[in-house]
């Protein structure tokens, strides 16, 4: 099974400590106008939830991963619930890359993988390098066409 890019453990990283900033932010400005807290627990919770977010992003780059199997996109992924996502190609409708200014800025690339099914049926693969991305993508494509073909229904 193919693992993702090690640079993504800094992009989820960074998203933890990005949303925990702006988590303390708020807490000083409730401190500042509302009720009082203590400035020294806001930082050593905010120190503590970014540890934590470090954690789980290296343990979830750990276990997220991929792989093109005869008849399906196989996934694995999940800190603490574990999830197992078989995607056969014959329910994949269409493939996209996209690359975001932080995972341009990492030189990252997410493929997403929409599916027949529910609303928001979709798969996303982060954390490839573009050239990666690109190949998974075409290559899916054409897994999805040639299923299509054989599909009985």
């Amino acid at each position: 099974m193919e693992p993702l890019h090690p640079r993504v453990r800094l992009l989820w990283a960074g998203r933890t400590a990005i949303s925990v900033s702006v988590l303390a932010g708020i807490a000083v400005l409730v401190d500042r106008f509302a009720v009082s807290l203590p400035l020294t627990a806001v930082v050593v919770l905010w120190g503590l939830l970014v540890s934590l977010g470090a954690v789980h992003a290296v343990l979830a780059h750990r276990i997220w991963r991929f792989e093109l199997q005869d008849d399906a996109l196989f996934l694995v992924r999940g800190v603490l619930t574990r999830t197992d996502t078989s995607v056969p190609y014959v329910r994949v409708q269409h493939v996209d890359t996209t690359r975001g200014p932080i995972e341009r800025s990492a030189g990252l690339a997410s493929v997403v993988v929409y599916t027949a099914g529910s609303r928001g049926a979709d798969i996303t693969i982060p954390g490839l390098r573009p050239e990666r991305a690109t190949e998974l993508r075409e290559r899916l494509r054409d897994l999805a066409i040639e299923s299509e073909a054989t599909d009985a229904v």
